[in-house]
């Protein structure tokens, strides 16, 4: 019995008909809006955070700039950060309310924290002092950078205030990409 093969000039000859062209048309279709979706998917999903922007690290100034110890702490609302000065050093703290995301402001008459939503109350560093938040507030990481070298002098990865070196011209960074939480009330 002789096989049938198809020769090359028999191939050329096959037609597809219009049910064949619909489902190649079809599954074409398809697979480059599978591709276009992935490619958008993955440009989503990668962080394009630009330095001063919330997310990225922002440069809040020289350290001859800060508020005091004894002065209310500085707003940064593009940012949503608090630049906090206290007797122990500088730290910045995320201007959310840990109870339900609020945003909180400072009282010169509470000298606190208060968060008009339902009254948490906070100390300058951002720590928990009553209301009905489950922790104190969250922080963020503080670098203070020489402006020569661009060597960091100290940094604060545990949200702990960073002391102020001598240096008035040394600049102090926040990091709003690493937050820390806040400690637990109980």
């Amino acid at each position: 019995m002789a096989e049938d093969k198809a020769t090359p000039q028999q191939t050329e000859k096959i037609k597809v008909n219009r049910r064949e062209f619909l489902n190649i048309a079809w599954l074409a279709s398809l697979g480059l809006v599978s591709l276009e979706a992935a490619g958008m998917t993955v440009l989503f999903a990668m962080p394009t955070f630009e330095e001063g922007e919330f997310g990225g690290v922002i440069d809040v100034g020289p350290v001859s700039e800060l508020p005091g110890p004894g002065d209310p702490p500085r707003n940064e609302p593009k940012v949503k950060l608090w630049v906090s000065n206290t007797e122990e050093g500088v730290m910045g703290i995320y201007k959310v309310c840990t109870h339900l995301g609020c945003l909180y402001n400072w009282s010169e008459q509470e000298v606190s924290f208060l968060c008009p939503c339902h009254g948490s109350q906070f100390e300058k560093n951002g720590t928990y002092i009553r209301g009905p938040a489950p922790r104190s507030l969250d922080r963020f990481v503080v670098r203070i950078i020489d402006p020569d070298t661009g060597q960091v002098l100290a940094e604060s990865t545990d949200g702990s205030p960073l002391p102020i070196p001598d240096n008035p011209n040394a600049r102090v960074q926040v990091d709003t990409g690493k937050r820390i939480q806040g400690v637990s009330k109980g």
